[in-house]
């Protein structure tokens, strides 16, 4: 046993004082009256030995009094085994999860309330001299460093959810780095958690020269249901057509959760869309159609209702439907009259054609989809440009020459890593399947029926697959070979046509339940083919095109929080924006260069890693981290601060002081009042 204040043992002097009271008190005489001395002997030698048992008694249980009074303000305690007990200044850091699972419900307070208060009691059970770090799941900048006991105080009463999340392991390296910068030589690292199973990645814990404390805290309910995610079904949406949206909900929680009212925000209106039952712990894919009734930007949201964990009920997304659909035909000479009539009666494609020799390779990137008409020879400086054209999205589709310089479309190929052209074929031949998965055919035909009648080719070139080539095949001949490939590069596509175009040649241009809709769906698979929605935290460089040469100009992002510069980098026509953190609040944010002339819409959410309601009990966490880590239950304990006090002391004793010295006070005053000595 030691003492926290083994100076004051000296006030064990005072034990003297019930002594020379007892001695004192002996010396006094009393008068006993008699009228028989017949028993005077035999009454005086009971009264006397009784008198003297009673004032011995009463004398120790003074002397006790005193001395345990005495312990009591000694601060007797047992040093513990971890050695937490070390005497002189600590540097502690006491990480505070507020991330959004702590919006659970604990007993009638938020897990963040409750953690609130273990995280004061914590900082109320060291000295004004120790020095203490408030780190929370945001990874402040002011929260990288010790603050004094008042000062980590007042920290602590800021504190509010954050939609951040970190992994438990990396809270331990930060917590290591701030107490390593103090100048004391104990350090204490605290946890304060509901030890959410996919954020809690520690291993045993082997430091022998920082203490570890883990408070874990338990929510009553563990039930959520989330919107996971939401994707549509083909790239690019298209107008007054059905946009397929696939929508993700997963019930984290163990049992079924029925009657889950989902709804879709657009248009600044709100249409229910049924209800949900969902089993125990799985995830279900609805879908739904999306209205699309103009071209130009949506802002939309999926909405289900569950409590009370609420930050993952809500899903925000964006796309856009172009106003028109730009495309460049180029030709030998003269381009294919079918070319020009399949888009000449729709309002929404915008062709023009261009001789080969008089091309304007700047302008390439105002169109969606580029043509390759039946031109002799592809010149160098065109492949180059089309290269370029392609890496930044754009779409570009082949259809040979039947006298074609194959040199110069192998270079073409061979810089897409793509089949090259071979012999020219003089043979017939049929084709005999159409790829209905891919976006070009996914959605074109009601009935896809056997008989569907598709191309011929009197004559073609045979396509030679490369080892890398990453073909996709849109349609192929009955023989195996590929009529119509496609090679993705990066964000664009390049399509390549087995046979001209020419009658004579081929009777695709005369199919037009095939050679519409191909054309059309390569052009449109140009469009706002981007990303519908965000992470905030995850996603924190965005890709978009470059609308200004003017490197004076920068653009801005606007969303609930205010305005903010994002970090810029140009690549080509394409930018790169870092938001670096700034983006804080699920939404919808514009970028533009001018206010009020938006150039592009983004979707933020919260991450959904907070949503797995699946918690660490101090058992498992003991498991885990091994017994050189000190576990609290954090969230049915009402003598918390003594329980920190003891793990910094030890076990404390000057209460069990206290209540003997009350005991023996008792006593004493009993044998005084009720033996009749």
């Amino acid at each position: 046993m030691s003492f926290v204040y083994p100076w004051f043992l000296w006030a064990l002097i005072a034990t003297v004082i019930p002594l020379i009271i007892h001695l004192f008190y002996f010396r006094r005489f009393k008068t006993v009256y008699f009228t028989n001395v017949k028993f005077l002997k035999e009454v005086k030698e009971q009264t006397s030995t009784r008198r003297r048992l009673k004032h011995l008694l009463v004398l120790f249980a003074r002397i006790l009094v005193v001395v345990f009074l005495v312990f009591a303000f000694s601060m007797p305690y047992v040093p513990s085994k971890s050695g937490a007990n070390k005497k002189g200044n600590k540097d502690v850091s006491i990480f505070f999860d507020n991330s959004f699972s702590m919006a659970a419900e604990s007993e009638d307070v938020r897990l963040l309330e409750k953690a609130r208060s273990r995280v004061q009691e914590i900082v109320s059970a060291y000295s004004v001299n120790d020095k203490i770090q408030i780190l929370t799941a945001d990874f402040e900048g002011r929260d990288q460093r010790l603050l004094t006991k008042e000062d980590a105080l007042n920290r602590i009463n800021e504190i509010e959810i954050t939609y951040n999340v970190r992994d438990l392991s990396k809270v331990l390296i930060r917590q290591k780095n701030a107490v390593n910068t103090g100048k004391n030589k104990i350090k204490e690292l605290y946890i304060v958690s509901d030890f959410q199973k996919n954020i809690t990645d520690l291993d045993i814990y082997k430091d022998s020269l920082i203490d570890l404390t883990l408070v874990a805290l338990q929510s009553v309910q563990n039930h959520n249901v989330a919107i996971d995610s939401a994707w549509f079904q083909s790239p690019v949406q298209s107008l007054n057509q059905p946009n397929p949206l696939v929508v993700k909900v997963h019930n984290h929680s163990d049992r079924e959760i029925p009657n889950i009212r989902m709804s879709l925000s657009i248009d600044d209106q709100t249409r229910p869309l049924g209800t949900l039952t969902i089993p125990a712990k799985t995830s279900i894919y609805d879908t739904i159609d999306v209205p699309v009734l103009h071209t130009g930007w949506y802002e939309a949201k999926l909405n289900i209702t569950d409590y009370p964990i609420e930050f993952d009920n809500d899903y925000y997304f964006t796309f856009k439907v172009d106003e028109q659909v730009d495309i460049l035909q180029i030709h030998g000479g003269t381009p294919n009259r079918f070319v020009e009539a399949t888009f000449s009666n729709n309002d929404y494609f915008k062709a023009s054609s261009q001789f080969v020799g008089n091309l304007n390779y700047s302008n390439f990137s105002d169109f969606d989809l580029i043509i390759l008409d039946e031109i002799n020879s592809i010149p160098s400086g065109l492949i180059s440009e089309l290269k370029n054209y392609v890496s930044n999205s754009g779409n570009v589709v082949v259809f040979p020459h039947p006298e074609a310089d194959l040199v110069s479309y192998n270079n073409l190929t061979s810089q897409f890593n793509a089949n090259s052209y071979g012999d020219f074929d003089q043979n017939k031949r049929i084709v005999s399947y159409v790829n209905f998965q891919e976006f070009l055919f996914n959605d074109v035909f009601e009935d896809r029926r056997r008989n569907l009648k598709l191309p011929i080719t009197q004559a073609n070139y045979r396509l030679s697959r490369r080892a890398i080539s990453g073909e996709e095949v849109i349609l192929r001949y009955r023989d195996g070979g590929t009529f119509v490939g496609k090679f993705t590069i990066d964000k664009g596509h390049l399509f390549l046509c087995a046979a001209p175009l020419g009658l004579e040649y081929s009777d695709l241009v005369k199919n037009g339940e095939t050679f519409v809709p191909m054309l059309y769906k390569m052009a449109l698979s140009a469009t706002s083919e981007n990303k519908i929605a965000y992470i905030i935290g995850r996603d924190d460089v965005l890709e978009t095109d470059n609308r200004t040469s003017n490197a004076e100009m920068v653009y801005k992002i606007e969303g609930k929080q205010g305005e903010f510069i994002p970090e810029q980098r140009t690549m080509g026509s394409r930018i790169m924006l870092g938001m670096n953190n700034q983006i804080h609040n699920a939404g919808f944010y514009n970028l533009y260069l001018k206010k009020g002339e938006n150039h592009n819409k983004f979707g933020y959410n919260y991450d959904r890693k907070e949503s797995y309601l699946f918690y660490y009990n101090t058992e498992d966490l003991s498991n885990i981290l091994g017994e050189n880590v000190t576990i609290i239950e954090g969230t049915d304990t009402n003598n918390f601060v003594e329980i920190i006090n003891s793990k910094n002391q030890g076990t404390i004793l000057w209460k069990w002081c206290l209540i003997i010295a009350l005991i023996f006070l008792a006593i004493e005053t009993a044998l005084i009042r009720l033996w009749k000595a």
